[in-house]
Formats: C-alpha cells, structure tokens, sequence
C-alpha cells in the first residue's frame, strides 16, 4: 500500500469521529432520575402497603395490566398497576416497588406502558 492511501483512509475514519464539541448535548433533555431526584413531593404507595389500601389513597389505576409469574412456587406473582405518573409493582398483593414514568416524549427513561 502506498503511504498516500494511508493517510486519506486515516483522515476519512477520522471524519467519522465525532469531536467533543460534537458530544456536547444541543438539546435540554430532561432525565427521568433527575425528575425522581428532584421530584420527592411525589408521594407514590410505600412499600408493603396492600393492593387494597393502594386504590383507597390513589384511587383505581388507569389500568390493570396481565399478572405475571407464579408458575412455580417460588415465582411470586407480580401485580402492574399504571397511574398517569408511576407504575405499582405487587409481589402478590403487596407494594415492592413503585416506578416514574415518562413525563414528556423529550424524557429520557421508561416509556409510558400503552
């Protein structure tokens, strides 16, 4: 090979590289964990809290979604109940976890379950 040809196809894979002006962001996306972080006036169920006491203090959920697990008997059954700002995840009927969705399709993290 000739050194001509090495240095054009060094500079062309050197084009395709993006340089760290071009790695700062442009746009102002907003991160799911900052809007957790910085969201702790959102009060979602607290872990242990049953199914029953869940819908009496947030109301019914906009939906039900299919149970999941307990084909075996250490696979517990999961619950997912979605509200317009988090998800309630039931280990058989009571809270395990309880995660924020997408505010705006510019967020980045989960997106909202349809």
């Amino acid at each position: 090979m000739n050194r001509s040809f090495l240095i054009s196809t060094a500079l062309a894979f050197a084009a395709l590289i993006p340089s760290g002006h071009a790695l700062a962001q442009t746009r102002a996306d907003t991160l799911l964990i900052d809007r957790a972080a910085a969201g702790k006036d959102m009060s979602g169920p607290l872990r242990g809290t049953s199914m029953n006491k869940v819908e009496a203090q947030f109301g019914a959920p906009d939906q039900k979604l299919e149970p999941r697990g307990g084909q075996q008997p250490q696979w517990p059954v999961i619950h997912r109940w979605v509200y317009p700002q988090f998800t309630v995840y039931f280990e058989n009927s009571h809270v395990i976890d309880v995660v924020l969705r997408q505010a705006a399709p510019g967020e980045i993290g989960p997106k909202p379950t349809e």
